[in-house]
């Protein structure tokens, strides 16, 4: 029963903050579509659809299951140290947030790592749902090594959700095609990570898209050196993507699972028998 007050919890929180930002950028965008904006968001959603779909084939090893068993066991630093729920709870979620910042950062470092999250990196336009584009593989790994830090950390099962649910929503938020007013964008920006910062973070300049990992605070790229605060072209004026590939390339669906296996500005295809 709990499980299913989870699913609706998650669901309901992605679907609301969803619907909002997509009303958002429809009546203020802040740039122009360069592709059919109806076929591309369709499209990243598709993806979800089949991310989401794996991972609900790989229960057993999601992050909540790993929090559960942990709980159990008496696993981890958190279970180790007797930390009381009102201190377990948040330093789960920061010791998870930390940790995907780096994850992040390692996914760009790695060529064969990068070529998964290169798909996140292909669209062509920067909307929300950008935000959950994400290679099916991608997400099998990211969900290993978040089981494996909440193992370690001993995170609660409720901190677990908590930053899922954070993830998720900021990953809507901070992909919109919006812009804050900016006394807002000022007073969000030292703590949180707003549309405008990690905008940066998909620009096609390689020295812009290695920096702002952030996904909600944006105190781990000020505190690891990581953070621009503006692209050298502008909002308006910086090129959104992946060099070397076209919009057709990273609109659809089948070419999206494939695109890992094709060639780009950072390497040569996989030899055919790699592909199996």
């Amino acid at each position: 029963m709990a499980h299913d007050y989870e699913i609706i919890f998650r669901l309901g929180a992605f679907a609301g903050v969803l619907l909002a930002m997509l009303v958002w950028e429809r009546r203020s965008p802040l740039r122009p579509a360069r592709v059919a904006p109806l076929l591309r968001r369709l499209n990243n959603l598709a993806l979800v659809a089949v991310d989401t779909l794996l991972l609900r084939l790989l229960g057993p090893i999601a992050a909540v299951g790993a929090a559960a068993l942990a709980d159990a066991r008496g696993f981890g630093l958190l279970h180790g140290l007797g930390a009381p729920p009102p201190v377990a709870i948040p330093a789960g979620v920061l010791m998870l947030e930390c940790a995907v910042y780096w994850q992040h950062r390692i996914f760009h470092a790695v060529p064969w790592l990068w070529r998964l999250h290169r798909v996140h990196h292909s669209d062509p336009d920067f909307d929300t749902t950008t935000g959950v584009r994400f290679h099916p593989l991608e997400i099998v790994l990211s969900m290993l090594l978040k089981s494996a830090v909440v193992l370690m950390a001993g995170a609660p099962v409720v901190a677990v959700v908590v930053f899922e649910v954070l993830l998720n929503v900021s990953a809507l938020f901070n992909h919109g095609n919006v812009s804050l007013p900016a006394p807002l964008e000022r007073v969000l920006r030292p703590i949180l990570v707003t549309p405008d910062l990690h905008r940066v973070h998909h620009s096609v300049q390689r020295d812009e898209t290695d920096s702002n990992f952030g996904f909600l605070l944006s105190i781990w790229d000020r505190m690891f050196g990581t953070l621009r605060a503006q692209p050298r072209g502008g909002h308006l004026g910086m090129r959104i993507g992946t060099d070397g590939f076209t919009a057709r390339d990273s609109v659809t669906l089948p070419m999206l699972l494939i695109q890992p296996l094709r060639a780009g500005p950072d390497g040569p295809a996989l030899p055919a028998a790699e592909r199996h």
